[in-house]
């Protein structure tokens, strides 16, 4: 073995050596590449029937969880009686460099490595339940399909939950303080100077108690 060649080897073995150490994914990169480098210099003054050994692009890396990622800002979703579909196009998926986290009313998928990016489909707060077990993500060329599994058959109006708008005003009508104090707000800005000076008293009464007998000639 000639001085370059032996040379190569103990730089090959040291490589190796790191790379078996490393844990950050940008340095097994590095690593990796070197070794490649230094493996087709070897095989290149060897015979064709050498083969290289595995390295660390061979190896899944674990996913890192401190990843940024770019959220999906549109998607498509159809349904039927069991089960709602959401459509993502993405093309460069990879099944094994995805990660779910499905909840009974909420779902969080993670797509890694996708040309580069790492990209992240989640609503926080869904229409209705899902079954998290049989919920599942489906890869496709140039898509992914969040599959979701409906805990009661029908349809949704809508993917989101959406906070019922009449709520806060039942409450207030249950309140009757609530509903003098509407009551005097709403004569204060459509009467004239005397009403508001009598509603501006009304107001300031209504802190002691004093509302139901100011309006009494109302």
């Amino acid at each position: 073995m000639s001085r370059m060649a032996e040379e190569s080897a103990l730089d090959l073995e040291e490589l190796r050596h790191l790379q078996s150490i490393a844990k950050r994914s940008r340095i097994l990169s590095l690593i990796s590449s070197e070794i490649r480098s230094l493996e087709k210099l070897q095989a290149s003054k060897e015979d064709g029937n050498a083969v290289a050994p595995p390295t660390a692009t061979q190896i899944p890396t674990p996913i890192n969880p401190a990843l940024a990622y770019v959220s999906v800002a549109s998607f498509s979703w159809d349904q039927d009686n069991d089960k709602v579909k959401i459509y993502v196009s993405l093309e460069g998926v990879e099944q094994e460099k995805i990660q779910t986290e499905f909840k009974p009313k909420s779902f969080d998928v993670k797509l890694h490595d996708v040309k580069g990016k790492n990209y992240r489909c989640a609503v926080p707060k869904l229409s209705r339940e899902i079954v998290p077990e049989k919920c599942k993500v489906v890869v496709k060329p140039t898509r992914v399909i969040i599959v979701l599994f409906k805990a009661s058959k029908g349809d949704w109006s809508d993917l989101y939950f959406k906070e019922d708008k009449l709520k806060p005003n039942l409450d207030k009508e249950q309140d009757p303080m609530a509903g003098i104090m509407n009551l005097m707000k709403n004569m204060y800005e459509e009467g004239d100077e005397e009403m508001k000076r009598t509603i501006a008293k009304a107001w300031t009464d209504a802190r002691s108690g004093k509302a139901e007998d100011t309006l009494k000639g109302y």
